[in-house]
């Protein structure tokens, strides 16, 4: 099987628009964080699909940080981009920029690292083609994801321990 060509991370740019109506909102009239996960993996998806043309799943969100609140009527812009590519997996980074559209102020509300695997139809993993790193800014990137995958690797196994703590049908 012949290597895939790299392919530039512009090419897997996604931005997405969406307005925070009220049932987007939490009990304060402010985003819901769990609908902003939802489009955070939604962006994340497109920009990693479009890099390696294959099915995608989610395998991982990190550094997922909520800087600033998000008031019901302000508009939200999604913006993801391939950070990374390993064998079968990508990295994916999502900004979300909140927008008050009576007064044009703009502010980063929340970000995210995400990593999919790209997967054939029958749900095999598959190669993806590797990043073509254009600027110094995108090899340090390339680099730092490096070092976050070493160490979400690192970690998946041994830390468990609190899932024993979680016991079923025990809540009350």
């Amino acid at each position: 099987m012949s290597e895939l060509p790299a392919k530039s991370a512009r090419e897997s740019e996604v931005v997405m628009t969406q307005m925070i109506l009220p049932s987007d909102a939490n009990s304060v009239n402010t985003a819901f964080g769990g609908k902003i996960m939802e489009w955070i993996d939604i962006c994340g998806a497109v920009a990693a699909q479009r890099h390696c043309r294959q099915v995608v799943v989610t395998a991982s969100m990190d550094d997922l940080h909520f800087h600033a609140p998000i008031k019901v009527g302000w508009t939200v812009t999604l913006h993801s981009r391939v950070i990374a590519t390993f064998r079968t997996s990508m990295e994916v980074g999502v900004t979300v920029t909140a927008e008050n559209p009576l007064t044009g102020e703009q502010h980063i509300a929340t970000s995210a690292l995400l990593t999919f695997v790209a997967l054939t139809a029958d749900g095999q993993r598959v190669p993806v083609p590797p990043l073509k790193l254009e600027t110094e800014e995108e090899r340090v990137a390339f680099r730092e994801a490096e070092e976050r995958r070493k160490e979400r690797l690192a970690r998946k196994q041994p830390c468990l321990a609190w899932q024993r703590v979680i016991k079923p049908g025990t809540a009350g």
